[in-house]
């Protein structure tokens, strides 16, 4: 992904990410700077949405596809099983279906012993929903200035599930479970 002032390079296969920055910079504006800790809140507060163990068993499978083998290979894995589930989704989920997958999967990461960020708790949202034989598009993107990575799921008509409005601000590069494709 080319931003002008710095290219993301993202290997899908070994699950590198690197940044390379242009000789010869051209003139642009930098975009105000966003930590995203007071427009995401998450692990903060526990989610108030209802407790789910199926949502509790997506996410152990999530750790388990991470956990299992090299690590260098824990996104070829992770996304291999998200093409996988996915092509069984026949349904599409309504933004209701998406919203309560998302918040259970994100109570349930609130007590997991294991890293749960936005890749685990995505990655389990789409993993919940494709029990359900339900459709949704799991997205990872990249923002520029400063370079930052994020995972989140969307309806398969383009709204974002459970996110703030900072997530517009990403650029897909990898889309894995739209339906109609």
């Amino acid at each position: 992904m080319d931003f002008g002032h710095v290219r993301v390079v993202i290997d899908y296969s070994s699950g590198r990410v690197r940044c390379l920055i242009p000789a010869v910079p051209g003139p642009s504006t930098a975009p105000r700077a966003s930590w995203g800790s007071t427009e995401h809140p998450a692990g903060l507060t526990i989610p108030r949405a209802g407790r789910s163990p199926m949502a509790a068993a997506a996410l152990a499978v999530v750790l388990a596809v991470n956990a299992a083998g090299r690590k260098a290979t824990a996104m070829r894995r992770l996304t291999a099983t998200l093409r996988t589930v996915t092509s069984r989704a026949v349904l599409p989920a309504t933004l209701q279906q998406a919203e309560h997958a998302v918040l259970a999967v994100r109570r349930a990461a609130w007590f997991s012993p294991a890293r749960t960020a936005c890749l685990e708790e995505s990655a389990a949202a789409v993993l919940l929903l494709a029990v359900r034989r339900r459709s949704v598009v799991w997205c990872h993107g990249v923002a520029p200035d400063p370079v930052r990575l994020h995972a989140w799921v969307q309806t398969v008509d383009g709204t974002p599930v459970a996110e703030p409005l900072s997530t517009l601000l990403h650029t897909p590069v990898l889309t894995i479970g739209d339906t109609r494709a």
